[in-house]
């Protein structure tokens, strides 16, 4: 009779078990799963400024509008879907230094900052926003190829 009673008291334990366990896992999946998501973003983002100054360098009379437009979208035309969720380009800083008015071969640098970019995690039940750090590439004026004669 003892043997009966024994397996009357544990029935339901596998149920708890599975509970935990399940539990357990789903917790590790969508850590993995956002960490990904997060390791893309910032990867866009960075590859974002990078776009952007290069288009600035490249294009020396670029107007701050395009060169935002060509970080955000990938293209200067705009878009209606930008590259990385959320970026606007009221996040796109552009700064031109060097000589005023003369920013062309070898003169004066220009730097593309992606700034207040907020990541929206998808977590169920948990949700939430982090603040990315700032993206920024600077780079020289050149002329990508044109020659230009003194």
């Amino acid at each position: 009779m003892r043997c009966k009673d024994s397996k009357k008291s544990e029935r339901g334990t596998t149920l708890v078990e599975f509970a935990i366990g399940a539990t357990v896992f789903l917790t590790v999946m969508f850590a993995i799963v956002e960490f990904g998501r997060v390791l893309y973003v910032h990867n866009a983002l960075s590859d974002a400024a990078r776009r952007g100054a290069r288009y600035a360098v490249v294009h020396t009379e670029a107007e701050k509008n395009d060169v935002r437009r060509m970080a955000v979208y990938g293209s200067t035309a705009g878009g209606t879907q930008p590259l990385v969720d959320h970026l606007t380009t009221d996040n796109i800083l552009v700064q031109y230094s060097g000589p005023p008015n003369a920013f062309g071969v070898n003169k004066g640098t220009v730097t593309v900052q992606i700034q207040n970019y907020d990541f929206n995690f998808s977590i169920p039940f948990v949700g939430g926003t982090m603040r990315m750090p700032k993206y920024a590439t600077t780079l020289t004026g050149e002329n990508a190829g044109i020659i230009l004669y003194p």
